[in-house]
């Protein structure tokens, strides 16, 4: 991703009954008031900056189970 830029980091989880969808960073936060989480699970991550860089997270959860997914992302 370029400095100042918006990413998309999506995340397709679906079941019956329907995972819960959490995002966390390894090794740190995610951007506080820069990210946002959409109907369809997307993290949105705003205005990233080198800090932003690192591995993020996708963990789906229900009572059948838990899977979780990863991105990396370098800016």
């Amino acid at each position: 991703a370029v400095a100042g830029g918006s990413v998309e980091l999506g995340c397709g989880a679906q079941g019956d009954p329907a995972p819960r969808v959490q995002w966390h960073k390894e090794h740190g936060d995610l951007p506080w008031g820069r990210h946002e989480v959409d109907q369809e699970h997307t993290l949105h991550l705003y205005a990233v900056m080198p800090a932003d860089a690192g591995t993020y997270v996708c963990t789906a959860q229900s009572q059948l189970g838990t899977a979780a997914a990863t991105a990396r992302l370098h800016v």
